[in-house]
């Protein structure tokens, strides 16, 4: 007589580990790939030039990928340039003379100011942002204020594309062969202005070039994920791009994520009652290795953390260089450990919404164990293999996976909970048997 059982797993249970167990075919997604322990991301702002010639290196040379977050106006091929979109700049300038800057035309008036030829016109409007972020409202008015006030005394009507990355670009025929070898690209705005404070055409243009630009240069498969500039959480900022892209590193609005930025403190001892906590770290020149690594270590006393690593310059290009010694033990040490995942940030990402959006259905025969994997997520963007782990019955001795052409003999392992086998499954596949031979 052949002998069924059916259960459906739901694995965005907080604790899915509470079912496993109980029955002879439960089978769980594991909460990261091949059982690791924790997941790290090296991500990188601007596109600089080091980044490249010297981190990526190190980064393949170890077998790691990394996310690049690049600004697409200054490299030397692209279409799509910074500009400024809006009324004539001698219209804005005059009017700023008899009216003060307030919340009806901050965000014109910040849009332009960065474009006009004259000194420090990017850091008033850096400046101003910044403020603008802080709730320094007043102190934002002002800084434009005294920028416009700066350009009409200096007469200076003209406008110019501002300079922002540091040292020599790459270009795209490099950029995709990197792109072929596995590496992240992602949106950083076409000039990295602080979006907060452009208003809509502006704020757009910034986001939806880059976008377009990458879009023909990589393809759409690279429009997975995106940085807003400065880290920007600023809620009309985020609500464009959520809504432009599946994944940004500034917000990951998700109910079974915890997010911890740059700024924030992680309490290592804490219950989050979260199923994953996603914890942000920015390196800069002067942070020591000791603090680093002190970063890898806390996340392997946990099974939930993923470590976002943001680097900008590298090797004496862009902001806050870090040696590339340094860079070279870093990574060397993340290495070492094996109980970490390094993928790029959009594989990790992937992987999460995937596990917590899958279900597990399963039928158990005498010999035969038949297995579905159901989810709603675009298959476009989420192609990820899953890591599962399957409790088998205690007479089965050789196990062997199928689907499609694919027969594999499983390793079988012990634990409290009696015989299991830990297996891949790519995301095309959604059904699959384990036969007991």
């Amino acid at each position: 007589m052949v002998f069924m059982k059916y259960l459906s797993v739901i694995v965005f249970l907080l604790l899915p580990c509470v079912l496993f167990g109980q029955e002879k075919g439960d089978t769980q997604i594991l909460k990261w790939p091949n059982g690791k322990k924790a997941a790290v991301s090296l991500t990188y702002d601007d596109g600089t030039l080091n980044q490249f010639h010297v981190a990526l290196p190190i980064m393949e040379s170890l077998g790691m990928k990394g996310t690049f977050y690049i600004n697409t106006g200054e490299i030397p091929s692209s279409k799509y340039r910074a500009k400024f979109l809006g009324r004539q700049p001698e219209e804005i300038l005059k009017e700023s003379q008899s009216v003060p800057t307030d919340e009806n035309n901050l965000f014109e008036r910040a849009s332009l100011i960065r474009f006009l030829d004259m000194p420090d016109a990017v850091s008033f409007h850096d400046r101003t942002g910044a403020a603008f972020e802080q709730g320094r409202k007043a102190t934002a008015f002002q800084l434009i204020d005294e920028g416009l006030s700066q350009a009409v005394n200096m007469g200076a009507k003209n406008l110019t594309i501002p300079k922002i990355i540091d040292g020599p670009m790459i270009d795209w025929e490099e950029i995709r062969d990197y792109a072929a070898r596995g590496h992240e690209f992602g949106v950083h705005t076409i000039s990295h202005p602080r979006l907060a404070v452009l208003d809509e055409a502006n704020l757009l243009f910034e986001l939806e070039k880059c976008r377009d630009e990458i879009e023909m240069q990589l393809g759409r498969e690279f429009l997975f994920s995106a940085e807003c500039p400065f880290g920007t959480e600023d809620e009309r900022v985020m609500e464009y791009a959520l809504e432009m892209f599946p994944a940004t590193r500034n917000r990951m609005p998700e109910e079974f994520l915890e997010e911890i930025n740059r700024s924030g403190k992680f309490d290592l001892s804490k219950d989050y009652n979260k199923e994953y906590v996603q914890w942000q770290r920015g390196p800069l020149s002067g942070t020591s290795p000791e603090l680093m690594r002190s970063w890898v270590d806390d996340i392997l006393t946990r099974d939930d953390t993923w470590l976002v690593l943001v680097f900008h310059g590298i090797e004496g290009i862009g902001w806050e260089a870090i040696p590339e010694a340094v860079i070279k033990s870093y990574f060397e040490y993340i290495a070492e450990k094996e109980d970490i995942w390094v993928g790029t940030f959009a594989e990790v990402t992937k992987y999460m919404r995937q596990r917590m959006h899958t279900k597990v259905d399963y039928s158990l025969e005498e010999k035969k164990l038949k297995i579905s994997l159901n989810s709603a997520l675009d298959k476009f963007w989420y192609d990820q293999e899953l890591t599962l782990m399957t409790l088998i019955p205690s007479d089965w001795n050789k196990v062997v996976l199928k689907y499609g052409s694919t027969e594999e003999v499983l390793s079988i392992h012990k634990n409290a909970n009696g015989k299991y086998v830990t297996y891949g499954i790519p995301a095309e596949i959604s059904k699959f048997s384990l036969d007991n031979r």
